[in-house]
């Protein structure tokens, strides 16, 4: 839940922010450029959502040659797949994710029955059978788009 008013008192004394949101809400910028104004001299805001717009108005893309730039007074830290930065833990944390997923997958019967009976590994599910079943993405490059469950009551 975000609620404005808390924020922006937060955000007056705070010395780091970590913006995040999940994936697949549309870009908005939640934090303001005039509350970032009002943020500390030296403060740091680390947008881990950049690469879907970013969660502060004042957020543009970095790269690791040139990782930070400053503006207002605040720090941005806004490079895109932070994970990327420490592989190897990244890859230990979406193995655990991942292997009981693929113990789970060969229990059930294969992929599709795991699918209609996790909702939510359905709904990371973007193209099935060769069709694309993600609304957002459809929207977004104005491409055809099914249904997964319509999908998964005929297969």
């Amino acid at each position: 839940m975000f609620y404005p008013k808390v924020v922006k008192k937060a955000l007056k004394s705070a010395d780091a922010v970590l913006g995040a949101m999940p994936v697949g809400m549309p870009p908005a910028f939640y934090i303001t450029e005039d509350m970032v104004k009002k943020m500390k001299q030296g403060s740091v805001i680390i947008d881990l959502n950049v690469s879907q717009g970013g969660c502060f108005e004042t957020t543009r893309p970095t790269d690791l040659n040139n990782p930070t730039y400053i503006e207002h007074g605040v720090i941005h830290f806004c490079v895109p797949n932070v994970p990327a930065l420490v592989a190897r833990t990244a890859s230990i944390a979406l193995s655990n994710i991942l292997i009981p997923i693929i113990i789970a997958i060969g229990e059930i019967g294969g992929i599709d029955h795991y699918i209609k009976s996790s909702k939510g590994f359905r709904k990371g599910v973007y193209i099935y059978n060769g069709m694309l079943t993600n609304s957002t993405l459809a929207d977004k490059f104005n491409l055809p788009y099914k249904d997964l469950d319509l999908l998964l009551a005929v297969y």
